[in-house]
């Protein structure tokens, strides 16, 4: 499948990732590949994947033993597939189109490690919806409930596994009630934001399968000092790819 508009963008030296004007990725996807930190013997499923950024990170930082990303749009699938296929990596990473709802058959159950997701922020009746289908359905919850994602992530977890996911400040209690509605134990939250003296615009959010209550909650992640300037931490997993 051909895409008109259709770039490339660095991750490492040796590393580059196709987007379009469509799926692009955003510094939530960097901090939640970060967060979920995957280790080599994991295996590691990302749930609604779009370009495939954050399997990339996986493979780039972590190399996990099994990656995969999972994406219900056709052009979306098309360009992580360019992107496996340019950088040679097609037998580390797999690419599956595929409906995070129908998955049963598709993927294994209880087999993964780590299962992440970057889901649509808005519910379904907040806002206004953007009449392109792709960009409505990764923006609001019409293709995928904060719901589906975690019950798709208890399928595919095996027990003790982890679900990570990123979202907004605004949805922790719907975050968590989904989580113990599928035996999901919310175990750790970071909370992001731009700088001190301001509030979470986002959250990231640590869930194991089976396990026991008790949340560890994570330093504040400062993204700008006062001057404006990247702090330390969100220079290096921003700017990742000069290093790589």
């Amino acid at each position: 499948m051909q895409i008109n508009d259709m770039r490339t963008e660095k991750l490492a030296h040796n590393m580059e990732i196709f987007v379009s004007k469509k799926h692009v990725f955003t510094s939530d996807a960097l901090l939640l590949a970060n967060f979920a930190s995957p280790k080599r013997k994991d295996k590691a499923c990302d749930l609604g994947t779009g370009c495939g950024i954050i399997p990339l990170i996986w493979h780039r930082d972590f190399s996990p033993s099994v990656n995969i990303g999972v994406e219900i749009s056709e052009n979306a699938c098309s360009l992580f597939k360019n992107t496996l296929e340019i950088n040679n990596i097609s037998d580390r990473i797999q690419c599956i189109n595929a409906d995070l709802r129908h998955i049963d058959g598709i993927l294994p159950y209880e087999y993964f490690d780590v299962v992440t997701i970057n889901p649509p922020y808005k519910k379904r009746s907040a806002g206004i919806a953007n009449e392109n289908e792709e960009q409505k359905n990764a923006r609001h919850e019409y293709s995928c409930t904060l719901s589906d994602a975690v019950s798709a992530a208890y399928h595919l977890l095996k027990f003790g596994g982890r679900f990570v996911l990123c979202h907004r400040p605004e949805r922790l209690c719907d975050i968590f009630l989904a989580m113990r509605e599928n035996h999901i134990e919310p175990k750790r939250l970071r909370e992001i934001v731009q700088r001190k003296g301001g509030e979470p615009s986002l959250v990231l959010v640590e869930g194991r399968k089976g396990g026991n209550a008790g949340m560890r909650i994570c330093p504040i992640f400062y993204i700008e000092n006062e001057d404006g300037s990247y702090t330390k931490e969100a220079e290096d997993i921003f700017y990742a790819y000069k290093y790589k």
